[in-house]
C-alpha cells in the first residue's frame, strides 16, 4: 500500500523592503511608530544631511540609498513625495511599487506662493505647539510630542527654509504620466498641510493612482501606524504576482550507433 506524497511546506514569502524617504526634517526620526508597526516588512529609512535643500540634490542622495539585488517598496513621505516620483520614473531594478504619503506633485498651498519671501523673518525653531497643531491635531500624544521634541533641535533653520522653497517651486506633474509602477497614496482625512486638492492632481494624472483615505493628521504614519501597513501590506498583496520560472525539460539525444 503506497502512501500519498505531500509537497513540502511552502517557505513564507518575503515582503519587498520598504525604502522610507522622509518628510522636511530629513532625519527619519519621526518614523519610529511606523517602522516599530511593520510586523514582516523589514525598512531601510534614508536620512537627509543638513546640508540637502534642493529636490536635485535629495535625489542624488536617495538614488546612491536604494537597494541592490533585491524587491521593494519606495516611500515618499511629505516633502519627498517629489524625490520619489522621479526615482519612480527612472525604473530602477528592484522598484515594484510607489507609495505617496501625504504628498503631491506640485506646490500643494500655491496660494501662499508669495510668502516665500518672508522665510527669512521665521524663527530659528518653530514652536512645538504649532508643530502640534500642524502635523499631530488630536492625535497628539505625550509620546510623539516627546519624539517632535527630540527631532525639533536636530533640524537647522536654514535647512527647513531651504526645503520650503523648493516645495514653492517643485513641480513633479510632467513626470507622473512616465511613472510605470502600481502607486499607492495615502491621504490623511484631517491634513492640516496638504489639501485634498493635492491627491486630486495626482489622480488627475496618474488614472491608475490607488487612494486610500484615512482619519489622521498630516503626520499619519506617525499616528496611525496600524492602519497605514494595513493599507500598504493590502495594496501589496494587489500588485499581479511574478510568473514562475519554468525551466525546459532537456530532450534527450539519442547518439547515432552507425546503422
Amino acid at each position: 500500500m503506497s502512501l500519498p506524497v505531500s509537497d513540502p511546506p511552502q517557505a513564507p514569502v518575503e515582503r519587498p523592503l520598504l525604502v522610507l524617504l522622509p518628510g522636511m526634517d530629513g532625519t527619519g526620526l519621526m518614523f519610529e511608530p511606523f517602522v516599530k508597526a511593520l510586523g514582516s516588512f523589514k525598512a531601510r529609512v534614508v536620512r537627509y544631511p543638513e546640508g540637502l535643500t534642493s529636490y536635485a540634490a535629495c535625489l542624488h542622495f536617495a538614488r546612491v540609498q536604494l537597494p541592490r539585488g533585491r524587491p521593494y517598496l519606495l516611500l515618499g513621505e511629505s516633502f519627498s513625495g517629489p524625490v520619489a516620483m522621479a526615482l519612480a520614473v527612472e525604473q530602477p531594478e528592484g522598484l515594484v511599487g510607489l507609495v505617496l504619503c501625504g504628498t503631491f506633485a506640485r506646490n500643494p498651498r500655491p496660494g501662499l506662493a508669495w510668502a516665500v519671501t518672508l522665510l527669512g523673518l521665521l524663527p530659528g525653531r518653530l514652536p512645538l505647539a504649532l508643530l502640534r497643531y500642524l502635523l499631530l491635531g488630536r492625535w497628539a500624544t505625550p509620546a510623539l510630542m516627546d519624539l517632535a521634541q527630540t527631532l525639533a533641535p536636530q533640524v537647522p533653520a536654514a535647512t527647513l527654509k531651504g526645503r520650503l522653497r523648493s516645495v514653492v517651486t517643485v513641480d513633479q506633474t510632467p513626470l507622473l504620466g512616465r511613472i510605470q509602477v502600481p502607486t499607492l497614496a495615502l491621504v490623511a482625512a484631517q491634513d492640516r498641510l496638504v489639501p485634498p486638492a493635492a491627491t486630486d492632481w495626482l489622480r488627475s494624472h496618474l488614472p491608475n493612482l490607488d487612494v486610500v483615505r484615512l482619519q489622521g493628521p498630516h503626520w499619519l504614519l506617525q499616528t496611525r501606524p496600524d492602519a497605514a501597513v494595513q493599507a500598504i501590506a493590502a495594496f501589496l498583496d494587489r500588485l499581479p504576482k511574478p510568473r514562475p520560472v519554468t525551466l525546459e525539460t532537456p530532450v534527450a539525444v539519442e547518439a547515432d550507433g552507425g546503422q
